[in-house]
């Protein structure tokens, strides 16, 4: 009996020192949390979990369903206070359009910036007055390249229909309207430039003359001004060279005369007009 006793207590004491062996090399039961039926959950630190441990990957962020991405703005190509061979360019084919009606300069100002806005208005584009490449693109397709005279005329407004007297012969073509001269023979436009005529109190003669005098050098008996390459038309009205024109463009007048600001054109043509060519003024 005794020996039993001794038995049961060694195996006891056999027990109890596996089990504290247990404890002290960290073997313990894992704890299972959550309802019957739910999933368990996982131990801090495992992948795919928010917050887990380094180096676990976060599921990648999705737009809700039905959200299409927004559209791109179109992107601003030239704007007003911009001046370049581009935006001469821009006003060269709003002229062929109707859209600008007057030489291109290059600068984009307000003129320029109310023409875009009529073309963006026309062709259902937001009317900002600003070219966007949606406006430029839409421009080119409707448009040619423009030519060199296109880029550079000749005159600040479009030359406009010849009066029906210039239509045969060889004419000095002066139209009060547009501004402008053109040398006609026979029909046909070999160069035209910008004019300016007398003021309300010695204005030009209309009608129909002809050159009866060319002087190429002349200065003004009355005026003691320079009237280089002179042709004189009506009296003492001549159609000439005009420094003043050159500088202050319209802001100033005539005394009766058809001024010509662009020195080489009125140079050329005082070589190809003669005495008894006709001049007609409308």
């Amino acid at each position: 009996m005794r020996t039993s006793a001794l038995s049961f207590a060694r195996i006891a004491l056999a027990v109890a020192v596996v089990a504290a062996l247990a404890v002290l090399s960290g073997c313990r039961p894992v704890q299972v949390t959550g309802t019957a039926g739910g999933p368990a959950a996982r131990p801090p630190g495992s992948a795919g979990t928010a917050g887990g441990a380094a180096g676990g990957d976060a599921a990648p962020h999705q737009a809700p369903a039905g959200h299409a991405p927004a559209a791109q703005r179109p992107v601003l190509v030239m704007a007003e206070g911009t001046r370049s061979g581009r935006v001469r360019e821009l006003q060269a084919r709003l002229r062929v359009l109707s859209y600008f009606d007057r030489s291109p300069t290059g600068y984009y100002g307000t003129v320029t910036a109310a023409a875009v806005s009529a073309f963006q208005g026309a062709h259902g584009l937001s009317r900002t007055g600003g070219t966007d490449s949606a406006t430029w693109q839409r421009l080119l397709s409707l448009t040619h390249a423009p030519t060199h005279d296109e880029l550079y005329p000749p005159t600040a407004l479009p030359v406009g229909s010849p009066d029906a007297r210039c239509l045969t012969g060889r004419v000095l073509c002066i139209d009060k309207e547009s501004r402008t001269l053109s040398w006609m023979v026979d029909g046909r436009v070999l160069s035209s430039m910008d004019v300016r005529f007398g003021s309300e109190y010695a204005p030009t003669r209309e009608g129909a003359f002809k050159i009866f005098w060319k002087s190429r050098h002349h200065v003004s008996t009355i005026y003691d001004t320079p009237m280089p390459y002179a042709m004189f038309f009506s009296g003492g009205q001549a159609v000439h060279y005009s420094a003043d024109f050159a500088a202050r463009g319209y802001a100033g007048a005539s005394h009766g005369c058809v001024n010509v600001r662009d020195k080489q054109r009125i140079a050329a043509l005082f070589d190809e007009v003669r005495t008894g060519d006709k001049v007609i003024v409308s």
